[in-house]
C-alpha cells in the first residue's frame, strides 16, 4: 500500500480514484488549512512539518497552489521535494490563466464560462476565487497567483522536480500537471501523465 498525501484535501473523501489513486493500491493522507474539513492532518502547503521527509509515495493538490501568494509558491513546492519519496511524484492541477485571460479579452469578464456544482463560474471567480462562497465568509478560497502552461512546467523545474508533463484544457480552463522527483524516461513520464490525467485528456 502506497501512500498518496491530499494537499488541500477539502470535506469530501474518497475523490481520489477518478484520479489514478485507486483506494486498493493508495492509502490517501489528508491535510487541509481548514479543520472544518475533519483532515487527517491540519496544516497549510507553506509548512507541513507535521508529515515526515520522504514519508510519501504522490502528493495530490487539486486547485490549492493559487490559493498562495506568489513568494509563498517555492515554499510550497519545497515542502512537497521535502516529504517526498525519492521516487515520488507530484500531480497538480489549477486554472490555465491563458484559457480564462482569452475570455477577459473579449470583454466576458463576468459572464458564466461554464456551470459547476456549485453553479455558473465567471472569469472573475477563476481568477480571483469563488466569489460564493467568499461571501459566505470563506476566505480560504481567495485566489492570490496564477500560472500558464509555460510558467507552472517552469515553476516546478525551477523547484527540483526532475521530470515534468504538462497538460492544458482550454475548454476546462485548467492545467494539469504530473512531475516527478527523479529523472523519468519520456516513456515513463508519459505513462504516469496517462495514469493520473483527465480521462480523455
Amino acid at each position: 500500500m502506497q501512500t498518496v498525501l491530499h494537499v488541500g484535501c477539502g470535506p469530501q473523501k474518497g475523490r481520489l480514484a477518478a484520479n489514478g489513486f485507486a483506494a486498493e493500491v493508495w492509502r490517501e493522507l489528508r491535510l487541509d488549512i481548514d479543520p472544518a474539513a475533519e483532515p487527517d492532518i491540519i496544516g497549510t502547503m507553506t509548512d507541513m512539518s507535521d508529515v515526515a521527509t520522504q514519508s510519501v509515495d504522490a502528493i495530490y493538490s487539486s486547485h490549492n497552489i493559487e490559493h498562495l501568494y506568489a513568494h509563498e509558491v517555492p515554499v510550497a513546492l519545497a515542502e512537497f521535494i521535502r516529504v517526498l519519496k525519492p521516487e515520488g511524484f507530484l500531480v497538480v492541477t489549477c486554472p490555465d490563466l491563458q484559457s480564462v485571460c482569452a475570455l477577459v479579452a473579449n470583454d466576458q469578464l463576468a459572464e458564466p464560462a461554464y456551470v459547476s456544482p456549485a453553479g455558473p463560474i465567471a472569469p472573475l471567480d477563476i481568477l480571483f476565487g469563488l466569489r460564493a462562497q467568499m461571501a459566505e465568509g470563506n476566505l480560504y478560497m481567495a485566489h492570490r497567483f496564477g500560472f500558464t502552461k509555460r510558467t507552472l512546467t517552469e515553476t516546478l523545474g525551477g523547484a527540483g522536480f526532475q521530470t515534468i508533463a504538462c497538460l492544458q484544457r482550454p475548454a476546462s480552463f485548467d492545467l494539469w500537471a504530473v512531475a516527478s522527483k527523479n529523472t523519468l524516461t519520456g516513456a515513463e513520464i508519459t505513462a504516469l501523465a496517462q495514469k493520473h490525467f483527465p480521462t480523455g485528456a
